[in-house]
């Protein structure tokens, strides 16, 4: 019996800022991606105000897609891919944000990049917002405090919607809208939405700038998806987020109503994404707050208008949570409430190894939103190691996968999910995104170069390479290891 239905969209995932380099190249301007420094395991990255003369950037060349793409893509094409799902960066099309007419060195790049990807009867599944905004909304506008860039972003979407129309099906508006929710963290606030703030500012700042200006982005999300669809009817536009299930630490139920409310907290985004106004948690939650001050009857009507099509998500790890005696509200701010599972292991960045966690986020979401759902981001990110004769061997990579795999195919198989496609990321190594790293490796295919900025750029074919070609040309039938040899 098949476990997944024809024309599942088996693939992989990346994102323009952290593969396509080229970052003075074709009219691009500065976006928040090229001052983000490199860190490490441990180091979060710094965004600096402008480039910096001897620090490193790692974004700026990243992996060098933007010259390699059609020998990237030929690889993915190798391994069978149906999907490949990457972003268009904003300031490739409107360099500074503000500008009224597009750069069409921009717009023909990636024609090029979607002519090729349909050579090989690949889906591009696009984010037109994957923490790459322009610098420049960041510094003149103070990133999506203000609504004006509601409008910047609709023309983006609006240009994107009308040159790719019939190249691009698939699409999402704003990449883990969710991760504000750790809004005391300097960079969750600056990729996600340009927000950086003064040194002193308390929480209470940090919240009321970042419920305002995710409520900008939901309007823009919204229009967007109008207006996609007018220009397209066929045009399928997802949001996506990164789905962290919250665990209770114990069946105290303290601990299990702290669990409910992390998950309300991290799921009001798609709420609102995919029924159209905010729940009454969080309407509750605005009144005793005053977060989200500005919100507008036309607002409301925006929302209610532009409900997405399917629900994209990434899925790396689950949190557990404990309520703490001095939480009077059982208010959520990303990991503070969190504790230690006992039963989990973790990967050398300390994140969860959770694969039934999977299958409990697949069903949780098809039960909230009753909508189709995409996995768009879900992989390990590890050391690789490269032998005397080449090869890279990586069954840890394999182990994780097939694991995770497992869990996705019991979900649609025994549990009814309707799910689109299985996109893990970083199917080509990349830059980091949290630690700026290049030996933090997620992909199928090696890429040479280390944190240091140092190699040749080739590109070798992992043991994981091979592996994945077989579980899609039997279509997530056969998962055995293979002969590495």
């Amino acid at each position: 019996m098949t476990k997944l239905p024809d024309g599942f969209l088996w693939g992989g995932a990346v994102a323009a800022h952290q593969l396509e380099g080229g970052w003075q190249e074709g009219g691009k301007g500065m976006s928040i991606a090229d001052v983000m420094t490199a860190g490490a395991n441990g180091v979060e990255r710094q965004i600096t105000d402008g480039v910096i003369p001897g620090k490193n950037y790692p974004n700026h060349e990243a992996i060098d897609f933007y010259h390699h793409y059609k020998e990237d893509i030929k690889l993915m094409a190798e391994m069978g891919f149906k999907a490949f799902r990457t972003s268009i960066a904003w300031t490739r099309i409107f360099p500074n944000g503000d500008e009224t007419e597009p750069n069409e060195a921009g717009l023909a790049f990636y024609d090029d990049v979607f002519a090729e990807c349909h050579k090989y009867g690949i889906e591009p599944v696009i984010t037109l917002s994957h923490f790459e905004m322009p610098w420049h909304l960041v510094k003149a506008y103070g990133g999506w405090r203000d609504r004006r860039l509601i409008d910047f972003f609709v023309r983006f979407a609006t240009v994107c919607f009308k040159r790719y129309k019939g190249s691009v099906k698939y699409w999402m508006t704003f990449n883990e809208i969710d991760n504000q929710c750790d809004y005391n963290r300097e960079f969750s606030m600056a990729t996600n939405s340009g927000l950086i703030f003064p040194a002193g500012a308390t929480d209470d700042d940090r919240a009321r700038a970042m419920y305002q200006a995710s409520h900008y982005e939901l309007v823009a999300s919204a229009l967007a998806v109008k207006a996609g669809h007018e220009i397209d009817p066929n045009n399928q536009i997802g949001c996506m987020i990164n789905f962290t299930p919250q665990f209770p630490a114990t069946c105290k139920p303290e601990d299990l109503f702290m669990a409910e409310k992390a998950m309300q907290k991290r799921s009001f985004w798609s709420d609102v994404h995919v029924r159209g106004h905010y729940p009454d948690y969080m309407e509750a939650y605005f009144k005793r707050t005053g977060y989200r001050a500005d919100i507008t009857d036309e607002d409301r009507a925006a929302l209610a208008a532009g409900t997405v099509d399917y629900v994209g998500f990434s899925y790396y790890a689950s949190n557990t949570v404990a309520r703490q005696a001095d939480n009077q509200y059982y208010d959520f701010v990303g990991d503070k409430e969190g504790v230690e599972n006992p039963y989990l292991k973790k990967t050398e960045w300390g994140w969860t190894i959770d694969p039934l966690g999977l299958r409990w986020s697949l069903n949780w979401l098809a039960e909230r939103y009753d909508k189709p759902l995409m996995i768009v981001e879900n992989g390990l990110g590890a050391i690789d190691h490269v032998e005397a004769d080449g090869k890279i061997h990586d069954p840890y990579r394999v182990a994780y996968l097939r694991a995770h795999i497992k869990e996705m195919e019991a979900a649609v198989e025994e549990d009814g999910v309707n799910l689109l496609g299985y996109m893990p990321w970083g199917c080509i190594d990349l830059v980091s995104a949290g630690t700026g790293q290049m030996d933090k490796r997620y992909g199928f295919i090696y890429v040479d170069k280390n944190d240091a900025g140092e190699g040749t750029l080739t590109r070798s074919r992992k043991d994981s390479f091979y592996w994945y070609q077989q579980v899609i040309q039997s279509n997530g039938e056969n998962l055995a290891d293979i002969d590495p040899e």
